[in-house]
Formats: C-alpha cells, sequence, structure tokens
C-alpha cells in the first residue's frame, strides 16, 4: 500500500517491508482518553489540602511521611483498582455488544455480572480465603455465560433473544445471592456486602494483581479480535465470505468477556452500567468506526474513576458506593438507549 492509495482518514507508516495502517480520529480519541485519564488519576490522589504537586511527589516517596501513606497506602491502591476494573468492564461491554449485534447486550445485562457476584458472595461465606473471591467470580461468570449461550441456542447469541435470557439467568443468581445474604451471618453479611453493590473501598490486593494481569493478557487478545469482529457486525454469510470463522470467534469472544468481567467483579463488584455506556461513548467519539476495544477500556477507565470520586466527595464523609453512583448515572442513560433506539440498528 502507499501513500496515494490510503483510505481517507487514515494514516500510514512505513518501516521497511511492515506498514502500519490507523484510523486517525479513533487515535486521536485514544490519546485523548489517556491524557484525560491521567489528569484525572492526579486529580483524584490530590484534594483536601493535598495539592495536585504534593500528591505526585508523595506517590514518588517524597514529602512529608503523612502524605505519603495517604497517597501510597490508602489512595492509590484504591485508583489502581478502579481504573483495572472500569478498563476490564468497558472492554467486555465492547466485545459481548459486538458479539451480540445489540447496543444492551453486556455483560451486566446478560447475567455474567450477577454470575460472578453470585460466586463470589458464596465464597466469602463459605470459603473465607483472599482468594475464593477471585477464583469463583471468574467461575460465577462462566457459569452464567454458559447457561445464557446454551439456553438462547446459538441463533439466540445475537439480538434480543440472548438478551432476555441473560436478563433470566441473571435475575437468577441475583435471587442466589439474595437468598445467601438472607441466610448469613451478620459479619458475613457485611463482608460481602461491597460485592453487591459495587465498591473500590479496601480492595484485596490479590484480586487487583489478578486483575492487572489479566488485563495485560486480555486487551492484545481483544484487539487481535477486531478485525475479525469487524466483519461480524454484517451478516453470518458476509463474514463467512471474508474469512471468518464464526464459532472459534463467538467463543474466543464469549470467553475474554467471561475472564474481564469475572476478574473486575472480584475487585469492584457489579458496577455493569460501565460496559454500556464506555463502548457507546468510544464509538460515538471516534465516529462509529470498528469495535473500539482499546478506547472503550480508556473510556471505562476513566468513568469508573470519576464515579468512585462523586461517590467519596458528593456526600462525605458519607461515602457512596461507586455501583451506586453508576446506576444513577447509567439507569437514565439506558432508558433514553430504549426509547430512542431505531428499530434494526446495531453497534
Amino acid at each position: 500500500m502507499n501513500a496515494s492509495s490510503t483510505p481517507q482518514g487514515y494514516g500510514l507508516l512505513r518501516l521497511g517491508r511492515l506498514s502500519l495502517l490507523w484510523h486517525r480520529r479513533s487515535l486521536a480519541v485514544g490519546l485523548a482518553l489517556l491524557v484525560l485519564l491521567g489528569a484525572a488519576f492526579v486529580f483524584c490522589l490530590s484534594g483536601d489540602g493535598l495539592g495536585a504537586g504534593q500528591a505526585i511527589a508523595a506517590l514518588l516517596g517524597q514529602g512529608d511521611p503523612f502524605q505519603q501513606l495517604l497517597v501510597r497506602e490508602l489512595r492509590l491502591p484504591r485508583l489502581c483498582a478502579g481504573v483495572l476494573s472500569g478498563a476490564a468492564l468497558g472492554a467486555a461491554g465492547c466485545l459481548m455488544q459486538t458479539l451480540a449485534r445489540n447496543r444492551l447486550a453486556t455483560p451486566g445485562m446478560v447475567g455474567l455480572d450477577n454470575g460472578a457476584t453470585a460466586f463470589a458472595v458464596a465464597s466469602i461465606v463459605a470459603v473465607p480465603t483472599s482468594l475464593a473471591p477471585s477464583a469463583l467470580a471468574l467461575t460465577g461468570a462462566a457459569t452464567a455465560a454458559a447457561l445464557t449461550f446454551l439456553l438462547a441456542a446459538g441463533a439466540g447469541a445475537r439480538g434480543y433473544r440472548f438478551i432476555v435470557v441473560g436478563l433470566g439467568i441473571g435475575a437468577l443468581f441475583g435471587a442466589l445471592t439474595n437468598l445467601m445474604l438472607a441466610r448469613a451471618d451478620i459479619d458475613a453479611a457485611n463482608a460481602a456486602y461491597p460485592w453487591t453493590v459495587g465498591s473500590l473501598n479496601a480492595r484485596p490486593p490479590l484480586a487487583v494483581w489478578l486483575l492487572a494481569s489479566g488485563l495485560a493478557l486480555g486487551l492484545p487478545a481483544a484487539r487481535l479480535l477486531t478485525r475479525p469482529l469487524t466483519a461480524m457486525r454484517f451478516s453470518d454469510s458476509v463474514a463467512i465470505g471474508l474469512g471468518v470463522r464464526l464459532g472459534a470467534m463467538r467463543i474466543a469472544t464469549l470467553a475474554l468477556s467471561v475472564a474481564l468481567t469475572g476478574l473486575a467483579v472480584a475487585v469492584a463488584g457489579p458496577v455493569g452500567l460501565v460496559a454500556l455506556i464506555a463502548p457507546e461513548a468510544a464509538r460515538y467519539l471516534g465516529g462509529q468506526h470498528g469495535v473500539p476495544v482499546l478506547n472503550a477500556a480508556l473510556a471505562g477507565a476513566l468513568l469508573t474513576l470519576l464515579a468512585d470520586w462523586l461517590g467519596r466527595t458528593l456526600l462525605a464523609p458519607i461515602e457512596i458506593p461507586v455501583g451506586i453512583v453508576m446506576a444513577v448515572i447509567g439507569a437514565p442513560y439506558l432508558l433514553w438507549i430504549i426509547l430512542r433506539q431505531p428499530s434494526g440498528r446495531q453497534p
């Protein structure tokens, strides 16, 4: 490909025999989101009499010991948990919406969040170890995905049938979670509470590290899936004609969505509406081009970070869990999608 044949809106970089083609607007949006995320991170580190410069100095191990304790031990782990879980949910939502060709088909809508939550709560009530919530949240997300996919009977993996079955599976797991909490003793119920509403307060370090490792592997894998997923936005016959192996792609996409969702829920609980809003924001800003999984991850991280900041400061010293803040923000948006979505329009 030469410069004269580069499609409009794209850029071309040549490195010897290798060439890299990118969409200019998508790249600009990604860089802008990255800058905003960095600014929001520093902003959330500061506050309460701590300036941005002081927060950065404390982060680097300089300055007052109390400020270092505040930034490095209290605020930094919470912000890292928010960035990582938001990025995982944003990427998982983008993959799931593209797979189902429906803007409503997020992990929360098809039961993955509730499945992961139910298994995480069960691990706290029955097996109170630091690893159990992370491992069983992943198992719960996989179980919910398998049930939804099997009950939707293959073709139902696209469109509203998949969503309706997922809502039923999610309701079942939600009922099981409530039953376990009702029968648990007060201490176990209090320990499990953050996994039912979504919270970034005092997250288990092991779960955060597992999520970071999952993202380090999952985001590059998701990026590799974007080209065949772009073809899968058309009819199955067109995708097959373009060389896409539909069965393998659906399994790989679903497995990756399950892994990212389960690891995110193990850290932050069911903050599911991030997976609804972040991909849509990435598509809108990028001009509806392709499958913007990386931009959706950045948008999800930024959204979660700002929602957690609102929850901490809006009614301070009372803290509102990030899941509740996202529900307040996302519920009107969900209603807008349902009321305004033109018939047959897909992501």
